[in-house]
């Protein structure tokens, strides 16, 4: 008995292991350098009110406690061999103990009703809180497993008593009853029977959604992108909530409309809905269909066929990012169904947190990519994609062509019509960059005035043509600033290829360089390649502007 309470304890301490790390922004800063934020701290005060856990400690790797829920206790070492020798190791581990009923948290306020004198049992487990395999500090948790254990010794001097009731009735019975008493105690031993297997059964389902949430956890921890995220929640959702047919909606960036994502059990979702089509939405908390004697079914679940169903609003720090739906599947039964409430309220708090960190992550790969006023790919993220396009095309023998673009007179530009104006224009050149990628291409700003393309698996007369037909849509492109036209935008560009030239991409960026002041010092708004002696004219000859209008003249 005492090694399966030891097990279930263990396997508790573990879990709630992991819902304390969810919420540190860091899993080993709190124990290597000993704070904790004041969220942090909250979280920790609220863990025994919501569980039968009464009190928790946190140490770093020397057995120093930093965070106790007794605060006297902060600063104290736990000097015990255990702690160095299984604990600091990376292993779990849990002791029984007998402590009077003043010892344990909270059980003093109810001393009216509690015998203070009597030994409580309680079971003290310590586990190591690792860090990409290092171990960086333990937690442990106290818990009162004194009404447990009575319930389950009762059970067992039941158990016996009824054995021995049965014996002992079996020994004074005659002769003649002797079959109808085995009769009934074969009866008898298949209840039992029923009744443990039942008892297991559901220990086996706990211990599985238990092991199946922390998978869920890990799994969602570790997704790249929301995509990705919502094909793991479908596959996991459909083993943890089998009698309920489900689907989540996310908010989309504009806040006015969810977008469907994700399905489960022959879910099904709407591409798109309104917030106002959700209860839960609207009330702002978890909405239930068919459990009260009047309903009003969300528009979104229409049409709908009386079953009942769930609406849990998925919030993330304190804002509602999306929507999980779930309805009784047809194959199951409403008792069935109504159990999952608790167990799919964990799961959209996971989900919750994994959405909003992918979301975070994606903003600031964003950010660290992409340069603000033209929305291009920057310098930093341009090498490392040409990195990877040269080692592509050097696997498959295939060529790259990077063309180096340059805005003719753009400081004159900007000095005439100010740095206002000069914006607006290197933002139209990047539309007009963009618009001439497409599939594996990549458009990038350099830095000021200067731009960069990346065109994969082509040949040189495709992409020369490509190039002229982009100075010319540069050139005829009309740029408005302030109710009037600016004048007119011309580019040159300069042409390298990978591996026809070098295949270093340093040489071969300084090559497309060479090729692009080829084309200024041949005369400007031309396409030149490397490598070619004479200067190459414009595809189209430029239309003849007014001196007053034109970039050139001033």
């Amino acid at each position: 008995m005492n090694y399966l309470l030891s097990h279930d304890y263990v396997t508790q301490a573990e879990l709630w292991k992991r819902r304390v790390l969810a919420h540190f922004d860091d899993v080993a800063r709190p124990f290597t350098e000993a704070q904790l934020s004041l969220d942090e701290i909250n979280y920790l005060k609220r863990v025994p009110d919501a569980s039968d856990i009464y009190r928790i400690k946190l140490f770093d790797l020397d057995g120093t406690i930093i965070w106790s829920s007794r605060n006297r206790e902060i600063g104290s070492v736990n000097d015990k061999a255990y702690f160095k020798e299984v604990v600091a190791k990376g292993h779990t581990y849990v002791q029984r103990e007998e402590k009077d009923a003043k010892e344990i948290d909270g059980l003093a306020i109810h001393s009216l009703f509690t015998n203070m004198d009597e030994k409580h049992i309680v079971y003290e487990v310590y586990v190591p809180v690792l860090e990409r395999g290092t171990v960086v500090g333990a937690i442990e948790f106290y818990t009162n497993a004194t009404t447990l254990h009575q319930l389950t010794l009762r059970r067992m001097q039941i158990a016996f008593a009824a054995v021995a009731g049965i014996i002992t009735l079996l020994l004074t019975i005659t002769a003649w009853i002797s079959s109808r008493a085995s009769q009934y105690q074969v009866k008898m031993a298949k209840r039992q029977t029923a009744e443990e297997r039942e008892f297991v059964e559901k220990q086996m389902q706990l211990a599985r959604e238990v092991q199946l949430l922390g998978d869920l956890n890990e799994w969602l921890q570790s997704s790249q992108s929301l995509g990705e995220l919502f094909d793991m929640v479908a596959r996991f959702m459909s083993h943890l909530l089998p009698d309920a047919e489900g689907s989540i909606y996310v908010y989309s960036n504009s806040r006015d409309v969810l977008d469907g994502c994700a399905a489960w059990n022959g879910g099904e979702y709407k591409p798109h809905i309104h917030p106002e089509d959700c209860w839960g939405l609207r009330r702002g908390r978890t909405y239930e269909f068919g459990r009260h004697e009047v309903n009003f079914c969300c528009d979104h679940a229409e049409p709908h066929d009386d079953r009942p169903y769930y609406c849990f609003p998925i919030l993330a720090h304190g804002e509602t990012v999306g929507l999980m739906n779930l309805r009784r599947r047809k194959t199951s039964s409403n008792k069935d169904f109504y159990k999952c409430k608790k167990l799919a309220q964990m799961c959209a708090e996971q989900i919750s947190m994994a959405i909003a960190n992918v979301r975070m992550r994606d903003q600031l790969q964003e950010q660290s990519t992409r340069d603000p006023l033209t929305g291009l790919f920057n310098r930093r993220y341009m090498l490392d994609r040409l990195r990877r396009l040269l080692n592509a095309a050097k696997a498959k023998g295939e060529k790259v062509y990077m063309i180096y673009l340059d805005v003719d007179h753009f400081k004159k530009f900007n000095d005439n019509h100010g740095h206002d104006a000069g914006d607006n224009v290197l933002s139209e050149v990047a539309s007009c960059l963009q618009d001439a990628c497409d599939g594996e291409d990549v458009a990038c700003r350099m830095g000021g005035e200067e731009f960069m393309l990346i065109w994969p698996g082509s040949d040189l007369k495709t992409v020369e043509a490509r190039a002229n037909k982009l100075r010319e849509k540069v050139e005829a492109m009309r740029v408005l600033y302030q109710e009037k036209h600016l004048p007119t935008v011309t580019i040159s560009a300069g042409v390298a290829c990978f591996p026809d030239n070098e295949r270093d991409i340093q040489a071969l960026l300084r090559q497309a360089d060479e090729a692009l002041y080829a084309a200024k010092d041949g005369g400007r708004n031309q396409v030149r390649i490397y490598g070619e002696t004479q200067a190459k004219l414009p595809a189209t000859k430029p239309k003849p502007v007014s001196p007053s209008s034109s970039m050139a003249a001033e």
